[in-house]
């Protein structure tokens, strides 16, 4: 859940009951879809890391690193994958794809040509869909920026984290502060739209230290930032063992800082950890703070699909030879289930609140089939809290509220006793 920059903790109200009656949901005209494509490969997994990757053999050379990715095989079974989906989602036109992991630039630019291609020709993309790409300063080189974009991507996403050679050290890293700024030139010369992630609060990080990052990735004018601060996720090698992080005020004035250091150079800050130049916020991630739909295909991909009569919810099976054994099999998908009325709410919040400003309350009642006033008692709990605010039908976090998210999403969640 996201929030985690708090500078000090309340506690937590209980949480709301479920309506006592809700009626059968109806949905006319489903949202925009999007497509994501998960490729688990890294050449070394992050200490921080959560998301489900895998690191390629240790100790190889960069032919057998290629090499272990198989990819001809997992071409294959995403292309699978996605025609067993089709079913779910027919006549619809995509408007967003994202190729994340991992490390998607792994791939080879002529294998990505090729899957572009699969893709196109069994959903119908919108003409100026958004095509991003993420890739890490440490696995990529000129010759592959130029072919992913002659492929058809048309935004890059880079995983810099900092600048600072002791802290891309610190955080296990396998790129340094030199690489960082020639893949960042690259991107560049090949790509007018290409976003920069950042993380701050990081080991023995300082509030000027976090400064001289944004100020060094400003140079190069990125058309959209992403900036997190580092928390410690379970299952991860720092949660078992874990750094000394700066205290959670200072990360507190880092994030000030940050925000105030880009709103003057004009970036709009228009997600929890988004900021963009003047339209150039990232379509695939308004997609999903919106509620609307994706696709999911690839190892531990997640899907959230909007049916006339339910929004439905898919899991991939996660490792990336159990994904391949299952879509052989005819069967790509591990679990799914169908989310209950009364808990669309707070999905829908979980999303939508994470923007800056907002949402209507058409969007509530289109994504979830539900009134607005299935949550007005709630809403007013917020509002008299000072974490949200009203503007007619436009509802979005107050500073306050953006701060304690947590604390505001809690007052969506439905008791289930």
């Amino acid at each position: 859940m996201a929030g985690g920059r708090q500078r000090t903790v309340i506690p937590l109200l209980p949480r709301r009951s479920a309506p006592a009656n809700l009626s059968q949901l109806q949905f006319r005209n489903p949202p925009p879809l999007s497509l994501y494509v998960h490729v688990p490969w890294c050449v070394q997994k992050c200490p921080y890391c959560d998301f489900n990757s895998h690191a390629l053999p240790a100790g190889q050379d960069a032919a057998r690193k290629q090499a272990a990715i198989r990819e001809g095989a997992y071409l294959a079974a995403l292309i699978a994958d996605l025609e067993s989906a089709l079913p779910l989602v027919w006549g619809r036109r995509v408007h967003s794809v994202f190729f994340g992991g991992g490390t998607p630039s792994l791939l080879s630019g002529e294998g990505l040509d090729q899957l572009l291609a699969a893709l196109r020709s069994r959903l119908p993309f919108l003409p100026e869909a958004e095509i991003t790409l993420e890739a890490n300063p440490g696995t990529v080189e000129a010759g592959k920026f130029a072919a992913f974009r002659t492929a058809g991507v048309n935004r890059l996403s880079l995983g810099i984290q900092s600048f600072n050679p002791r802290h891309l050290k610190a955080i296990g890293r396998i790129h340094d502060d030199r690489e960082a700024r020639q893949a960042i030139e690259l991107a560049g010369s090949h790509f007018e739209n290409f976003n920069l992630d950042l993380m701050y609060g990081l080991p023995g990080q300082t509030l000027a230290e976090a400064l001289e990052d944004i100020d060094a990735a400003l140079s190069f004018a990125p058309a959209h930032l992403s900036c997190y601060q580092l928390a410690i996720e379970a299952n991860t090698a720092f949660a078992a063992s874990p750094p000394t992080l700066p205290e959670p005020d200072l990360c507190a004035d880092m994030q000030d800082a940050i925000e105030a250091r880009l709103s003057e150079a004009g970036y709009m800050h228009y997600e929890t950890s988004a900021f963009a130049q003047a339209g150039l916020q990232c379509r695939h991630n308004l997609n999903y703070w919106h509620f609307g739909d994706y696709l999911g295909i690839g190892a531990g991909a997640h899907s959230k699909l909007t049916l006339h009569d339910r929004v439905l919810r898919q899991m991939r099976w996660k490792g990336p030879e159990q994904y391949l054994a299952q879509v052989a099999a005819g069967t790509p998908v591990q679990g799914e289930f169908a989310v209950k009325a009364e808990e669309l709410p707070f999905e829908f919040m979980l999303n939508a609140l994470r923007l800056v400003q907002g949402f209507d309350a058409q969007v509530f009642e289109l994504r979830t089939s539900l009134p607005l006033i299935s949550i007005e008692s709630e809403l007013r709990q917020a509002e008299s809290e000072g974490l949200i605010k009203r503007h007619g039908q436009r509802i979005a976090p107050s500073d306050h509220g953006r701060r304690f998210l947590n604390q505001l999403l809690q007052r969506f969640l439905v008791d289930r006793n």
